[in-house]
C-alpha cells in the first residue's frame, strides 16, 4: 500500500482538467502515442462536442520516481467542472486521498475553485496547487500564486507552474503526486470493506461496478453482498482500470479497480453503497459521500405509450452511469404514463435528454422543468410539491415556502451593474461585496433557486463576456406567492406545459409562453386560441388563425348569394372541425418552448 497514490484533479470549468491528464497519462506511458487522442479520457461524444467534461473517469498509471527509482501504483480520478455535476466531484472525492488543484493563469481563482476546494478540504484531502496554463500569452501567474496562497495558505514554492497543453511542470507534479499525498490506510488482513463509487451497463457482461477497496482484499470468486440492497453475488471478475478494464484476479485494500458480478438488474447494485464479504463481513458501511438532492425536476414521457417498459429500463441503466439522476412513476392525462425525473440543474436535464436519445434510442417528451416547493394547506398539513398539478386550489392553501440558494458570482469591477440589475430582476437579495483583488469582486446573493433554473448562467455569461464565474449551494426555503400557470388550447388544458410561477412573473411568463407556441405550432384547418390563465382568469391569449382554402375560386360571375352560399357552408364545416378537431403539440415545441429566450 506504500507505493499506492489515488488522487483526482478539481477545478473550475474549462481550467485544463482533461488536457492536464492526457499529459499524464502520455508521461507515464500508459496510453501509446498512436492511440492518442485530445480529452483521452472522455468517452462520450457529448463531451467531444461540447467541450466538457460530464462524468468522472478513473485510470489507473504506473509511475517511477527518479529520486528513489521506487515503482509507484497512481489511481487518478479526472472530475467534471461545472456546478450542476459537482455530485460526481463529490464521488470522486470519497474514494481519494489528495487532489490537484488547477487554477488558470489567465482567468484565476473562480467560483467552482472554491467549492471544489472545500469540499476536498471537507474530507481531509491534501490539496497539490498547480497554475495551469502558464504558456499563454494572457497569463499572469505571480497574481494568480497570490490568491491561491490567500485561499489555502499555502508557501509560494508549493505551488507548481504547468501546461497542460505543452507538458511544462508534468514531472513536478508527478513527484510531488508521491511526496505530498499520503499512502492510502488500510487493513489487506482486515474483513472487506469497499465502496462502490460509480458503475456502468455492459450489454453482455451486465453492471461493471467501479470500487474503491478501504480495507480487506478481494479476489474472483469470492462471494460478497451488497449491504444497502442485501443483494448476494459471487466476483466473477475483479481488475484494475487501465484505458479498458484488465483482470487481475485481485484488489487489495488502498486500491481502485472494479468487479464484474453478472448482476443484470440495474437496480440491484446503488452507487454510494458498500460491499463485504458474505462469509466475513464488516460491521460498518463506508461513510462516503452525501445524498444527492435534485434542484430541478421534470415529466420524461415516451412519444408512444407502447414503450414506457423501455423508457424505465433506459432510466435504470443510465441512472447506473449517472447517480445523481432520480426518477419515480407519473400519469398525465395528456401525455400518458411517463416519470418523474430530478435533476441537479438544467445542464444535467439537457445531458440526460440527449443520452436518452442517442444511447439509447428514445424519443421522449420533456415537461416544463420546475423546482420542490413546500405547501401548507389550511389544515396546517406541510408537504412538498414537485408538479403543477400537487398544488392545491388557492382556497384550500395557507402558504407556499420555496428554496433559496447562497449565490458566489466572482467578476470584474467593470460588469458589477449588469450583475445586479439581473440578479435584483430576478428577486436576489444583494448580501455583501469583496474586492478580492483590485481587479476582482466577489458578490454573494441570496437568490430563489426557481429563479436561476432556466437561463440565469447563460445570461450571466453573455452580459460578462464569459467573466463571470458563478457557483450555488442551498441555503433554506421562504414563504412566496406562488400560483400555477396553465396553458389551454381552444379550451383544452395541456398539463405538460402548465408550470409554478411567482405571481410577479405570472403575466410576463405567460405572455412569452403564448407568443412561443403561436410561433411554434402548426396552422390547421380552424382557428386554434392559445390562452394562459390562472384558474378561470385568463390572463394572455394568442390566436392562430384558420388556413383558409377558397372555395369561390369556382365561381366567375353571377349573384353574389352564390358566394355567401359557399363561405357560409365552409364556416359551418370550420365550425364542426373545431369542435371535434384535436392538436397535437409536436416535441420540438415542448422543447423549444422551454428555450424563451431564443
Amino acid at each position: 500500500m506504500q507505493n499506492i497514490r489515488n488522487f483526482c484533479i478539481i477545478a473550475h470549468i474549462d481550467h485544463g482538467k482533461s488536457t492536464l491528464a492526457d499529459r499524464l497519462l502520455e508521461y507515464t506511458h500508459t496510453i501509446n502515442k498512436r492511440d492518442m487522442q485530445d480529452q483521452a479520457l472522455d468517452n462520450m461524444d457529448l463531451e467531444r462536442e461540447r467541450g466538457i467534461t460530464i462524468k468522472s473517469h478513473a485510470i489507473q498509471m504506473r509511475y517511477v520516481h527518479p529520486a528513489n527509482g521506487k515503482e509507484y501504483i497512481f489511481n487518478l480520478i479526472d472530475t467534471p467542472g461545472h456546478v450542476d455535476f459537482s455530485y460526481e466531484v463529490s464521488r470522486a472525492i470519497a474514494a481519494c486521498e489528495g487532489a490537484l488543484l488547477l487554477v488558470d493563469a489567465s482567468q484565476g481563482i473562480q467560483a467552482q475553485t472554491i467549492s471544489n476546494l472545500y469540499l476536498a478540504v471537507d474530507h481531509n484531502l491534501e490539496i497539490i496547487p498547480i497554475v495551469n496554463k502558464v504558456d499563454m500569452e494572457s497569463a499572469n501567474v505571480e497574481d494568480v500564486q497570490d490568491q491561491i496562497i490567500d485561499l489555502i495558505g499555502c508557501k509560494r514554492e508549493d505551488i507548481i507552474s504547468a501546461s497542460g497543453r505543452t507538458g511544462i511542470g508534468i514531472p513536478e507534479i508527478l513527484a510531488a503526486v508521491v511526496d505530498r499525498i499520503p499512502e492510502p490506510s488500510g487493513d489487506a488482513e482486515a474483513p472487506l470493506q469497499t465502496m462502490i463509487f460509480d458503475s456502468m451497463f455492459n450489454s453482455y457482461r451486465g453492471v461493471v461496478a467501479y470500487v474503491r477497496l478501504m480495507n480487506g482484499t478481494l479476489r474472483k470468486g469470492d462471494r460478497v453482498k451488497f449491504m444497502a440492497t442485501g443483494k448476494e453475488v459471487t466476483a466473477e471478475e475483479v481488475g484494475i482500470l487501465r484505458m479498458g478494464l484488465q483482470d487481475t484476479g485481485e484488489l487489495q485494500a488502498g486500491n481502485v479497480g472494479y468487479v464484474i458480478t453478472g448482476i443484470k438488474v440495474s437496480r440491484e447494485i446503488k452507487v454510494g453503497d458498500t460491499m463485504t464479504h458474505l462469509a466475513k463481513p464488516c460491521t460498518t458501511p463506508v461513510k462516503g459521500f452525501e445524498e444527492v438532492k435534485p434542484m430541478v425536476f421534470a415529466g420524461v414521457y415516451p412519444l408512444d405509450n407502447d414503450d414506457f417498459e423501455d423508457l424505465r429500463d433506459s432510466l435504470e441503466k443510465l441512472q447506473l452511469n449517472d447517480a445523481s439522476l432520480v426518477f419515480e412513476p407519473e400519469t398525465s392525462a395528456a401525455l400518458g404514463f411517463g416519470f418523474r425525473c430530478g435533476f441537479l440543474g438544467m445542464l444535467h436535464l439537457e445531458i440526460v435528454q440527449e443520452r436518452l436519445q442517442r444511447e439509447f434510442d428514445q424519443d421522449i417528451i420533456t415537461t416544463v422543468p420546475n423546482v420542490p416547493y413546500f405547501a401548507t394547506d389550511m389544515r396546517e398539513k406541510r408537504f412538498e410539491v414537485r408538479q403543477p398539478a400537487e398544488l392545491p386550489d388557492p382556497n384550500h392553501l395557507s402558504s407556499v415556502e420555496e428554496p433559496y440558494i447562497y449565490a458566489q458570482i466572482i467578476t470584474k469591477p467593470e460588469y458589477i451593474g449588469n450583475i445586479m440589475t439581473l440578479c435584483l430582476e430576478k428577486r436576489g437579495i444583494l448580501q455583501k461585496q469583496t474586492y478580492l483583488t483590485p481587479t476582482r469582486l466577489e458578490l454573494t446573493f441570496h437568490l430563489p433557486l426557481a429563479e436561476i433554473v432556466f437561463d440565469f448562467y447563460d445570461k450571466l455569461k453573455s452580459m460578462t463576456r464569459s467573466y463571470a464565474s458563478f457557483d450555488y449551494h442551498i441555503l433554506d426555503y421562504r414563504e412566496t406567492d406562488l400560483i400555477k400557470l396553465d396553458i389551454k388550447l381552444n379550451g383544452e388544458q395541456v398539463d405538460a406545459l402548465s408550470a409554478l410561477v411567482h405571481r410577479s412573473k405570472a403575466e410576463q411568463f405567460g405572455r412569452r409562453m403564448c407568443e412561443k407556441l403561436k410561433e411554434l405550432l402548426p396552422r390547421q384547418q380552424f382557428q386554434i386560441a392559445i390562452q394562459a390563465a390562472i384558474g378561470q382568469k385568463v390572463i394572455a391569449r394568442e390566436t392562430i388563425s384558420a388556413l383558409r382554402k377558397d372555395v369561390t375560386a369556382k365561381c366567375y360571375g353571377g349573384d353574389i348569394s352564390r358566394k355567401r352560399k359557399l363561405l357560409e357552408k365552409q364556416k359551418e364545416g370550420k365550425k364542426r372541425m373545431k369542435q371535434f378537431g384535436n392538436i397535437d403539440v409536436p416535441q420540438e415545441a415542448f422543447l423549444k418552448v422551454l428555450k424563451l429566450n431564443d
